[in-house]
C-alpha cells in the first residue's frame, strides 16, 4: 500500500511539473504575440490563430486551459493591452491594479 501512495504521490507531482512547463509556453507565446503586435500589429490575430491551431490547443489543454473560444478572447484582449506577461504577473503590477480598481470606485461614489 505505501508503494502505491508513494507513485500516486511522484506521479501527481510529475504532472503539476508538466502543466507547469505548459503553462510557460503559453506564457512565451503570449509575450511573442505582444512583441508581433508592437511590431507589425497583428498580435492579437497571431495569438488567436495560435490558440485555435491543433498545437495551440494541445498546449492549452496540456497547461490546464480548456481551448474554448471564450479563452481565446481573453487572450487577444491581454496582448491588446501590451504588458508583458512577466510584468503583469508581477506583486507592484497587481497592487497598481487594485489602486486604479479602488480609485475608480471612490470617483463613482463621489
Amino acid at each position: 500500500m505505501r508503494d502505491f501512495v508513494d507513485g500516486s504521490a511522484f506521479n501527481y507531482e510529475q504532472g503539476q511539473r508538466a502543466r507547469k512547463l505548459f503553462a510557460a509556453v503559453v506564457l512565451a507565446a503570449l509575450d511573442d504575440a505582444i512583441a508581433d503586435d508592437k511590431k507589425y500589429g497583428n498580435g492579437p490575430e497571431q495569438i488567436a490563430r495560435w490558440a485555435r491551431s491543433r498545437d495551440g490547443r494541445e498546449v492549452l489543454s496540456c497547461a490546464g486551459i480548456d481551448p474554448n473560444e471564450r479563452v481565446v478572447r481573453g487572450l487577444m484582449e491581454f496582448v491588446g493591452k501590451g504588458v508583458r506577461t512577466s510584468v503583469a504577473l508581477s506583486r507592484e503590477e497587481s497592487e497598481r491594479r487594485l489602486a486604479a480598481i479602488s480609485d475608480e470606485h471612490e470617483a463613482e461614489a463621489a
